[in-house]
């Protein structure tokens, strides 16, 4: 009896762990755009948080150099920020119905 739920145990964290493998994968495949002002400048970054684009609309270049700074930096952590939310969610979809412990982080 003891040896079957063991097993089992065994199945459904193999099942997790291949769960979470393609979880990874399809993050690592997603885009989100990050914005500032006013989508100004845009970030396109991808679920691994490695930015693939950065676009700063011709009207701030050669402008206020410290303003365009925060503006890109602003972008960024807004793309981040996204990033971190959709993570959150596909998680949640892969480890719906699994006691994880309050406070546990994922692997990635």
């Amino acid at each position: 009896m003891m040896k079957n739920a063991l097993a089992g145990i065994m199945q459904q964290a193999q099942k997790m762990q291949d769960n979470l493998k393609k979880a990874q994968e399809e993050l690592g495949a997603m885009e989100v755009h990050g914005e500032s002002g006013g989508g100004l400048v845009t970030i396109v970054m991808t679920g691994k948080r490695e930015v693939r684009k950065v676009s700063i609309d011709p009207s701030l270049v050669g402008d206020d150099k410290d303003m365009l700074e925060d503006l890109v930096a602003a972008a960024i952590n807004d793309a981040v920020h996204k990033v971190g939310k959709m993570k959150k969610e596909k998680m949640a979809d892969v480890t719906a119905g699994i006691p994880i412990p309050p406070g546990f982080q994922m692997p990635f």
